[in-house]
């Protein structure tokens, strides 16, 4: 029996949140083509069954791997960021395995580079998850992998988790590097993360997909207040949409309520999947300037700090 942790870590926009998604084989960390989306630290667990029955004629578990997905390494610029990043570098010394997932469709940058010198201070193991290979030629595939060989990572391994392409390869290159022991959780267990988390979290994907580019950036969701199933199995969300400037809230909002309509049903939809239930689902826009610099408000979002460590 193996058991350890593993935590993605890589720029924005590398593909850690799908990775995740696909290893755990359950949407946990929400997706966006929009750089800097993953803000906290999400476990998602896999148990790895073997191929021989037990003596109850269950398949025995053989492996346990709690994947850990990062916020992604940037500059930062404000200390909403300054947390993201310090959550992604405090995992390097809190788990068995860094997994450094670089996006192979982009060339290399001083990014990678800042973020491969990182990972190399740090005395965890660690491999090297080439992902997005199949948005890359076969013959510019190669060069790639050849120029990350010479940077002294255990193993290398070429996937793509949008596809999920070598993924069952890369499951087993973790597993074997995982320490022998029992199961850090129980068989059942998925998350840490609460439910409330998932609301704003599902909701925040919606105003990603669906508002330009340069907003999202400077946006939260808060759930002020959840319910649970009535008996009727009908939950209820209200929700607040933060944005730090005035100017950001008519485009929230949209002409005559549109965008913020289109936002709650996309969002209701995702709940409804999530929860297995029917959903209310009541959304507000608040400006609140500087919220990104707002410690107490980033404690809220459940944003770790290192300063109250």
């Amino acid at each position: 029996m193996k058991s350890g942790i593993v935590a993605l870590v890589g720029r924005p926009n590398a593909g850690k949140s799908t990775l995740l998604n696909r290893l755990v084989g359950q949407k946990l960390a929400i997706v966006s083509d929009k750089p800097q989306t993953t803000r906290n630290r999400i476990v998602g667990v896999k148990n790895i069954e073997g191929q021989a029955h037990g003596p109850t004629g269950q398949r025995e578990l053989r492996g346990q791997i709690a994947f850990l997905d990062t916020p992604g390494i940037h500059k930062p610029l404000h200390r909403l960021n300054v947390r993201m990043v310090d959550s992604a570098i405090d995992s390097f010394g809190e788990v068995d395995l860094i997994a450094v997932v670089i996006d192979a469709s982009e060339p290399s940058g001083g990014g990678d580079r800042f973020l491969l010198d990182l990972v190399k201070r740090s005395q965890t193991p660690r491999i090297l998850v080439l992902n997005k290979v199949d948005l890359v030629e076969k013959t510019a595939l190669l060069p790639r992998i050849l120029e990350f060989e010479q940077e002294g990572f255990d193993e290398l391994v070429p996937v793509s988790a949008k596809s999920g392409d070598n993924i069952d390869r890369l499951e087993d290159v973790f597993l074997a590097k995982m320490p022998e022991g029992d199961p850090i959780y129980p068989e059942d267990f998925l998350t840490d993360q609460p439910e409330r988390f998932f609301v704003a979290e599902l909701v925040r994907e919606q105003v990603l997909q669906q508002t330009r580019d340069e907003l999202p950036f400077s946006t939260a969701v808060v759930v002020d207040k959840f319910e649970e199933p009535n008996e009727k199995n009908l939950m209820r969300f209200y929700c607040t949409i933060l944005v730090d400037r005035e100017s950001q809230k008519p485009i929230i909002v949209g002409k005559a309520g549109a965008m913020i309509k289109s936002i709650g049903t996309a969002a209701r939809k995702e709940l409804e999947a999530f929860f297995d239930a029917k959903v209310f689902l009541d959304l507000h826009v608040k400006v609140k300037e500087s919220w990104r610099d707002d410690e107490r408000l980033l404690d809220s979002l459940g944003l770790p700090s290192r300063r109250r460590k």
